[in-house]
């Protein structure tokens, strides 16, 4: 069985936000993979480099992790548009059916 968690003005606003956050999340995430330049201030780099060699591969590193971290936000973003959708969808069908 299920039930209304939310809603509809609560769902509709998961569901907008949650395509909002998929869309920017994803798009980031291949910015990151890319190695996009505009987004080097961004990442988590020590300060003081002695060695390039050391410094390209933490640059590297920071790429990646935070390519990483915005696929999984968008993951989870994913899953709240399938509740936010599931409990539009129900709210929908019960004052359909009244």
């Amino acid at each position: 069985m299920v039930c209304k968690l939310c809603g509809p003005k609560l769902s509709l606003c998961g569901l907008v936000l949650s395509v909002w956050g998929v869309i920017q999340l994803t798009l980031m995430g291949v910015f990151y993979h890319i190695r996009a330049v505009a987004l080097l201030e961004d990442l988590p780099l020590e300060e003081g480099h002695h060695d390039i060699d050391h410094f390209i591969a933490n640059v590297e590193y920071g790429y990646t992790m935070n390519a990483q971290n915005c696929w999984i936000a968008a993951l989870l973003y994913l899953v709240t548009l399938v509740v936010s959708g599931h409990q539009f969808w129900m709210n929908n069908r019960s004052s359909v059916s009244m």
